[in-house]
């Protein structure tokens, strides 16, 4: 039973809330809408402000948490509800990884009632200070008189005020401040709307966009800047094809360590890497334990990068082909091999998105197939006949959406069981998760 305050706007109501949605906000019952409550959380008796009302459901604004849930924390960032960088602070951690694992329990069932035969323990690590790649919008206030930099925020469009980001890597989560001050300075300042941030074990990249060219004053602050700070500094004028080192004025490739395989690991500030760096030597270790392969077997890596799992991988067998949509990612990925000693991986570009284009691949003979694809998963590629001759297959996904419909198309229509499954805290304080699943044909795994 809700009360309402009759005849006022904006009126408050105490409600129950029943769930969360996709985006991590709490979701109550009003009148037969749903009512939306960021910061709630299941379970909890709260009293809210009602701000706007639509058909189907209508918006709220937290006022108290009268009861709270056992799972409740107080978030440790001063911009938490603010900033929609993260959603699930107020959430311990320890549930956040139960929730998002119940939540891949419901997709692989609504998705074909495929359940795994073991689920695998959430692979986690420290959840702050974890992020090595953002995207921070940047915007000019008049009436502040200063540029704010942060995430956006999480019920609106504009760009949320961040003094600090605590998920952010250190090395850039402190400096926000000093950012925004260097951007207030530039002349273009009305004029960059985002910053790329990339960050290596050792260094820094901002990759700055922006609307018009730069002065030459706005280009001496900016290298003094990156002088000061001991960070590098891009320019985009465009699309990502024109980036462009500012300073150093030649490119410097950032790099990560795989220590438990004795890899470095070189990438440019564009390219992609997994945003935890710490999660993902974790999950590179699960992938082994899970594949356990042996020195005569031949693999395939899809959408190999620039050898994340390729690279570990090709000490345990012998012969790894990691196939790549994009030439300058390929061309990493040789490097890497190169730099590393390594001489039984190779590296190609393919269109992965069509699987005529990687049927010559698919047709040849493999142990294994490892495949890590975009979000919209690669259901046109797992539909192969060449698929079913395979014995193992190693699914990761940054999408458990997507990788609960591939799996029912390789349960129903392939034959494969799936053999273990699990997520992977890569987002830790969002509604995001990364999953790694085992599908097997024979009775390894």
């Amino acid at each position: 039973m809700s009360s309402r305050a009759p005849n006022k706007a904006p009126c408050w109501l105490l409600v129950t809330v029943h769930e969360l949605n996709p985006k991590g906000f709490g979701i109550a019952c009003v009148d037969g809408r749903q009512l939306i409550v960021p910061g709630a959380l299941p379970g909890e008796r709260v009293k809210v402000r009602l701000r706007r009302r639509g058909r189907r459901n209508a918006h709220s604004e937290l006022i108290e948490v009268l009861e709270p849930a056992p799972e409740r924390v107080a978030p440790r960032c001063p911009h938490f509800g603010i900033c929609g960088g993260c959603t699930l602070q107020h959430l311990d951690p320890a549930a956040q990884l139960a929730r998002k694992q119940q939540h891949l329990r419901d997709l692989f069932w609504q998705h074909g009632q495929v359940a795994p035969q073991s689920w695998l323990p959430p692979v986690a690590q420290d959840p702050w200070g974890y992020r090595r790649r953002a995207r921070l919008g940047a915007r000019f206030v008049e009436k502040k008189g200063s540029v704010l930099v942060g995430y956006r925020e999480a019920q609106g469009g504009f760009v949320a005020d961040l003094s600090r980001c605590m998920t952010l890597h250190p090395l850039i989560g402190e400096r926000i401040e000093r950012l925004r001050d260097l951007l207030t300075q530039l002349e273009c300042r009305r004029y960059i709307p985002q910053i790329e941030v990339a960050v290596g074990d050792a260094d820094v990249a901002l990759m700055i966009r922006h609307l018009v060219a730069l002065g030459p004053s706005d280009r001496a602050r900016l290298i003094a800047f990156a002088r000061a700070q001991a960070v590098q500094i891009y320019l985009q004028p465009g699309g990502p094809d024109t980036l462009a080192p500012l300073w150093p004025a030649e490119a410097k490739p950032l790099h990560y360590r795989l220590p438990d395989w004795g890899l470095e690991l070189q990438f440019m500030p564009g390219d992609f890497v997994q945003v935890n760096g710490a999660v993902n030597q974790r999950l590179i270790s699960q992938a082994v334990a899970l594949l356990a392969p042996e020195k005569h077997e031949r693999m395939l890596d899809l959408y190999c990068g620039i050898g994340n799992f390729t690279l570990p991988f090709a000490g345990l067998v012998g012969e790894i082909v990691g196939l790549e949509g994009c030439a300058s990612l390929v061309e990493r990925a040789q490097e890497n091999a190169r730099r590393n000693g390594i001489d039984n991986a190779q590296f190609h570009q393919s269109d992965l998105a069509s699987a005529a284009a990687c049927a010559p691949w698919l047709q040849q003979s493999w142990h294994t197939l490892l495949i890590d694809p975009p979000r919209s998963g690669c259901s046109s590629l797992l539909g192969a006949p060449e698929i079913a001759r395979l014995r193992r297959i190693l699914y990761v996904s940054c999408n458990p959406e997507t990788l609960a419909r591939d799996a029912s198309l390789l349960v129903r229509q392939q034959g494969f069981q799936l053999a273990r499954a699990g997520i992977v805290d890569m987002f830790p304080h969002t509604n995001h998760a990364e999953v790694i699943a085992l599908f097997v044909r024979d009775k390894r795994g």
